[in-house]
């Protein structure tokens, strides 16, 4: 159930982030500006919205991977610099018309709707488990929310 909650809480918020919502459709007008898809308003909104959604789904993910790191204590650097390596990897052979934009994604997930529960979600967790401390295991939620924003709309550049 636990991590169940995790994906709903991280996909929702995320998809109810007035920042996303603006960088998904000025995204979409950029993409239809450059050819990359039709400039008709079902092209561009499809597009808009199916960047929300891997958006979320990023941070949905996200969270089930930091409840589940968490739970059983794994280290949060390497986690963490495995995933930038990842990205530095997947940047450099993605459209370059998608790469601002997965930036971007990534730092609009650390707005004002998904940084409050995800926080409280990481500090409650780790203050629940026993030898578990809440400054050090709860806050590596939100480096991954950043985090995996980018790799999804890398790779759904890639596709799309």
């Amino acid at each position: 159930w636990l991590i169940s909650f995790a994906f709903v809480l991280g996909f929702g918020t995320t998809v109810a982030e007035p920042a996303l919502i603006a960088v998904a459709a000025e995204a979409a007008a950029v993409a239809a500006d450059a050819k990359v898809i039709a400039r008709t308003p079902e092209a561009i909104d499809g597009y808009a919205l199916g960047l929300r959604m891997t958006v979320a789904h990023a941070v949905g993910v996200a969270l089930v991977l930091g409840v589940v790191r968490i739970i059983t204590n794994q280290s949060l650097p390497m986690l963490i610099i495995s995933g930038y390596v990842l990205v530095v990897l997947l940047t450099l052979i993605a459209p370059p018309e998608i790469i601002g934009i997965a930036y971007d994604s990534g730092g609009v997930t650390t707005s004002t709707v998904t940084v409050p529960l995800v926080t409280a979600l990481g500090v409650g967790l780790a203050s629940s488990l026993k030898g578990r401390n809440p400054m050090l295991d709860g806050f590596g939620l939100i480096a991954f929310a950043s985090l995996t924003p980018i790799l999804f709309v890398l790779i759904y550049g890639m596709v799309v």
